[in-house]
């Protein structure tokens, strides 16, 4: 993995950090009167960003907005948490398999 996909991947990492935190709170105000959940959304930004080089990728922020939904739909939350953890979970395990391999260069064996 180069350099530049790092970037990306940390990137990202902010993003899923994000909607982690926006996911526990729409499960927290579930029984809220008039709470509206809240979406993040970074992906497509990134993607685009991607393209323009590092400058670009920098400067993306997760987008945060309200649902069109009315009510928390706890099925959906959990089911967008499950999903934000895996996605997680397996850049973090990316970037430590790139750390490996890097300081096995380092090195110059096994």
């Amino acid at each position: 993995m180069s350099s530049f996909s790092s970037i990306v991947a940390l990137k990202a990492l902010d993003g899923l950090t994000s909607r982690s935190v926006v996911t526990a709170e729409n499960i927290a105000n579930a029984g809220t009167a008039n709470y509206r959940p809240r979406r993040v959304s970074f992906e497509q930004a990134l993607a685009t960003a991607a393209g323009q080089g590092a400058r670009a990728v920098a400067a993306v922020e997760p987008s945060i907005e309200a649902s069109n939904d009315l009510q928390v739909r706890l099925d959906l939350e959990m089911s967008t948490a499950s999903s934000t953890q895996l996605r997680y979970a397996a850049l973090i395990e990316v970037l430590n398999r790139q750390a490996q391999l890097r300081a096995l260069s380092i090195k110059g064996s096994l």
